[in-house]
């Protein structure tokens, strides 16, 4: 028995997240159905973490354990010839028996795409939130220096997680202008239920002076989930590994 780590990248839009769930299918799922057309026998498969609906992965991490003696290379030809093109294996190579794609990550980062033009651009519209209004970048990165550090982030989480501790350490959050797109990057040792979509529109809500960034504080303190900004749900979004 041999454990080997994955790396994939997917474009979740038909997808509702990576974890196995009764009411639509997942990533964890169809990447299941695909080994077991492989190898045979359906194994289980671990995932770095957990995406919402409609989140995008460029560098996705998970790890099973299999006895098949396939070369890597040819592993992965293999599963991308039996996965559908939203989904596609980049790398395949063997770890320790103890190796554990979610507790042995370092960190976990997400960039959310505000499309920053008065019109549309189709290639653009899956992957990002249009806003026709100017964004303040400085004023975004002000709020992100708030944020970085260690704190309890129950006020930028959905009532629907399922975890009790809400402390998370982010390490960096910026966010850059690129032409017409303004990225929003977070790098944290883990996400609450939809906790990048929060600090998102907390973010857009500073770049309009809606939020100051010394209202950060509060949210912290009290956990207030009415004080940070809008949870954009139908916009979906790039986590980058």
């Amino acid at each position: 028995m041999k454990r080997m780590l994955l790396t994939i990248a997917y474009d979740g839009t038909a997808y509702h997240g990576w974890q196995v769930q009764p009411n639509g299918v997942t990533v964890q799922q169809t990447m299941q159905d695909a080994l077991e057309k492989m190898l045979g026998v359906r194994p289980a498969l671990t995932g770095c973490s957990r995406t919402d609906a409609g989140v995008h992965a460029r560098q996705f991490c998970c790890h099973l354990d299999c006895d098949d003696a396939i070369p890597e290379k040819a592993f992965i030809k293999g599963l991308n010839g039996l996965l559908p093109q939203d989904i596609a294996v980049l790398d395949c190579r063997m770890v320790a028996p103890d190796f554990h794609a979610r507790y042995n990550a370092h960190g976990k980062t997400y960039s959310y795409y505000f499309f920053n033009r008065s019109t549309p651009d189709p290639f653009y519209a899956r992957y990002s939130w249009r806003m026709e209004r100017p964004l303040r970048v400085t004023h975004m990165n002000d709020f992100c220096r708030e944020i970085v550090g260690t704190h309890d982030f129950a006020a930028f989480s959905s009532t629907g997680r399922t975890v009790e501790n809400t402390v998370r350490t982010v390490t960096a959050c910026s966010a850059e202008r690129r032409g017409d797109m303004v990225v929003l990057t977070v790098t944290a040792d883990g996400f609450l239920y939809n906790m990048v979509r929060i600090l998102a529109g907390t973010a857009l809500a500073a770049s309009d002076g809606k939020i100051q960034p010394s209202a950060v504080k509060a949210m912290f303190e009290t956990g207030d989930r009415a004080l940070a900004g809008e949870n954009p749900r139908r916009v979906p979004r790039f986590p980058c590994g």
